[in-house]
């Protein structure tokens, strides 16, 4: 993929950021494989090249303690020249457990599409019908 600086002159690059978010279980294996299967869906369906990205950001409900989602990702080989932050979700009453959500910054040419996986699709019912599978995407 093309970093931003190297596309043509008529076509001109701005800062968009893109949410998703995925359901886990709270063991390694499970953050592991599903942390970096967001981050590339993320990237594919948005022809995201990492050199373009700025930042990641995680929230992570309170039952997901075994691991941190930004360690998932760089175990997994992925953004290990971009800065990576992750924090708490905040606990809202009613609201679904098990969630790692993700904001990620980039330079590119479109908006974005989010991407929402194993089970989050419910977060947004507006976009998404929910669908649960493997992470081998």
């Amino acid at each position: 993929m093309t970093p931003y600086y190297e596309y043509v002159m008529n076509e001109n690059p701005r800062l968009y950021a893109v949410r998703g978010a995925v359901c886990c279980s709270n063991t390694i294996e499970s953050i592991s494989e599903w942390v970096p299967a967001l981050y590339r869906s993320l990237l594919k369906k948005n022809t995201i090249s990492e050199i373009d990205i700025v930042s990641v950001v995680f929230s992570v409900t309170d039952d997901l303690n075994v691991l941190n989602p930004a360690t998932a990702l760089r175990k997994a080989s992925f953004a290990e020249n971009v800065p990576l932050f992750a924090c708490a979700e905040p606990k809202i009453a009613g609201a679904l457990p098990s969630v790692i959500r993700i904001l990620l910054t980039f330079y590119g040419l479109h908006v974005p599409l989010p991407v929402y996986l194993n089970g989050a699709e419910i977060l947004r019912p507006d976009q998404f019908l929910p669908v649960s599978g493997s992470a081998n995407l």
